[in-house]
């Protein structure tokens, strides 16, 4: 099913208004496993929340998400799976992430864990897209709600 066949009938489904847009239709991380298993996270309701470099926004030319925006997430290979609402967004220095921020996300035990990985991911993602991780980076932290399964 493509995203617009998906979008279509969430609106339909829900009674939303037909010219309702939604922000982004994406898949997390930069790897098969990790889109994944990240998608599985949030179907349980274990990943309420996610974290992106800001650098990533401003390099991409994108804005940044606003609570009460909605995007479809999907799997690694693009089939569309849910649609998220935004709740809150908060911006801060990687530095200044704690764990009572961090484990809405969902995927780790403690702060540690969570500062390894993402620096990981930052990293990656940096080269990627030309910018140097750094603890001052300041990241997005997107919190969420699962609107809609199919």
């Amino acid at each position: 099913m493509t995203a617009e066949d998906f979008w279509a009938g969430f609106l339909r489904e829900t009674g939303r208004d037909t010219d309702t847009r939604y922000f982004e239709c994406f898949h997390f991380e930069m790897s098969e496993k990790w889109a994944n298993e990240l998608l599985r996270l949030v179907l349980i309701g274990q990943k309420r929340a996610t974290a992106s470099s800001l650098w990533a926004f401003e390099k991409e030319g994108g804005r940044l998400p606003g609570a009460g925006d909605l995007s479809i997430v999907t799997d690694w290979e693009g089939n569309p799976r849910c649609v998220i609402q935004t709740t809150a967004v908060t911006v801060m220095p990687f530095r200044d992430i704690t764990f009572d921020i961090c484990r809405r996300e969902g995927e780790d035990d403690d702060l540690e864990s969570w500062r390894r990985g993402h620096t990981r991911f930052f990293t990656e993602e940096g080269k990627e897209l030309g910018y140097a991780f750094s603890e001052d980076m300041p990241v997005v932290f997107e919190d969420f709600e699962v609107v809609y399964v199919k």
